[in-house]
């Protein structure tokens, strides 16, 4: 993939990958993720956790969510804003979550407002990739970005990934935010800078 220059082209390549994963070795990358990150101090140790509820070929956090929530940590989950931002409202379990924008699942709660990511002690977050530098391909919506600039600097950022996504270098622009670890299946919690 080092050829591959644009961010078009790179997501195009990464989902076009992640498609080609077999069920199972998306599931079993998800629990070896799950796993890893409930052993993370920072997370053992978090009162609120910000998280997304993964979709289609992302690496499965619904697992990760229900273990957290099961553990007593508050857990915030997005909602897509017609404008791109992320509110944010409290996880209740599985059978809270409704249907959102974009195909996306959220929580049923009253939202607490695009500030709430600032309350999170962790922050995990998608994307397609990550350099070593913590620099993150999202999918180009900018909404964690967003999200991301509210996290103030000595609050654990972390992206889940496939093995394969954490690249020798990422593109970037100058309003990109950069995750301070990435966790894979086969490394286990990766920390960057």
């Amino acid at each position: 993939m080092q050829d591959i220059v644009s961010k078009s082209d790179l997501r195009a390549e990464l989902l076009r990958r992640r498609a080609a994963m077999t069920p199972e070795a998306r599931a079993a990358a998800g629990r070896s993720i799950r796993d890893a990150l409930l052993s993370v101090p920072e997370v053992e140790m978090a009162g609120t956790i910000a998280a997304y509820v993964s979709i289609n070929d992302e690496p499965d956090t619904r697992g990760l969510l229900f273990a957290l929530w099961k553990r007593g940590a508050y857990v915030i989950l997005p909602l897509l804003l017609p404008d791109g931002d992320l509110d944010w409202a409290s996880y209740e379990g599985p059978d809270s979550l409704v249907a959102g924008r974009r195909g996306c699942l959220e929580p049923s709660e009253p939202p607490r407002g695009p500030g709430a990511v600032a309350s999170a002690d962790v922050v995990i977050v998608p994307a397609l990739a990550a350099d070593r530098t913590g620099t993150r391909l999202g999918r180009g919506g900018g909404s964690y970005d967003r999200a991301l600039a509210r996290v103030g600097p000595a609050i654990l950022t972390v992206t889940p990934l496939y093995d394969h996504e954490v690249l020798r270098s990422v593109p970037a622009e100058p309003h990109d935010q950069r995750v301070r670890a990435a966790v894979t299946p086969a490394e286990g919690m990766l920390r960057f800078g």
